[in-house]
């Protein structure tokens, strides 16, 4: 007897500025004041985000109703690639660290994180940061690309945090294979597997 598979849904987000990686809350309190991916699209029942991005970061968010998928793109070591505006001009030495891996905090331990790809980056053509990121409050700002095969809680901004250079805005670009391209905040696009 053949087994029918199931069809899976799947789409790329570009997820704005200060919206939650997630599709509604149980608490009263967050839903009066946070924004949810529902807000974006009606997607269909079943659907979840593969991995996350924090509500003060926007960039590239997979959704797939696919758990199978979802847990293969979070386990298996698939590059995701950020591009990082910092406070400051980074140097040399702050991305040599950042290549080699830093400590960072993760659930009040200390964590190495592994080594990864890092560059200073020329600034990027991205659509205009949120008026909620105080970028002309600050020092001089610099961007770095970041490739990272790992996804811990706030990652990307605690290893610039850990070499002296805030994260002030950060954009994931790339997921595997899978890029945002010219993508807008807010933008819901279908996705082939």
């Amino acid at each position: 007897m053949q087994s029918i598979e199931k069809v899976h849904t799947h789409f790329k987000i570009y997820k704005p500025f200060g919206m939650l990686s997630q599709l509604s809350s149980n608490s009263i309190k967050e839903l009066k004041k946070k924004q949810f991916l529902t807000a974006l699209y009606d997607f269909p029942d079943g659907i979840m985000p593969i991995g996350r991005l924090d509500e003060n970061s926007e960039g590239l968010l997979l959704m797939t109703t696919d758990g199978k998928l979802s847990d293969k793109i979070n386990r298996s070591g698939i590059e995701k690639e950020y591009y990082a505006q910092l406070d400051g001009l980074i140097t040399d030495e702050a991305v040599e660290q950042l290549q080699l891996g830093v400590e960072i905090g993760l659930h009040g331990k200390k964590y190495q994180t592994k080594s990864c790809d890092a560059s200073k980056l020329k600034t990027p053509s991205l659509p205009e940061p949120s008026l909620k990121i105080r970028l002309g409050r600050h020092r001089p700002n610099s961007w770095v690309r970041i490739v990272v095969t790992e996804g811990k809680f706030r990652q990307v901004r605690k290893m610039t945090a850990a070499v002296g250079f805030p994260t002030l805005r950060l954009v994931r670009v790339r997921i595997g294979e899978i890029e945002l391209g010219q993508q807008l905040p807010g933008e819901v696009r279908p996705l082939l597997f």
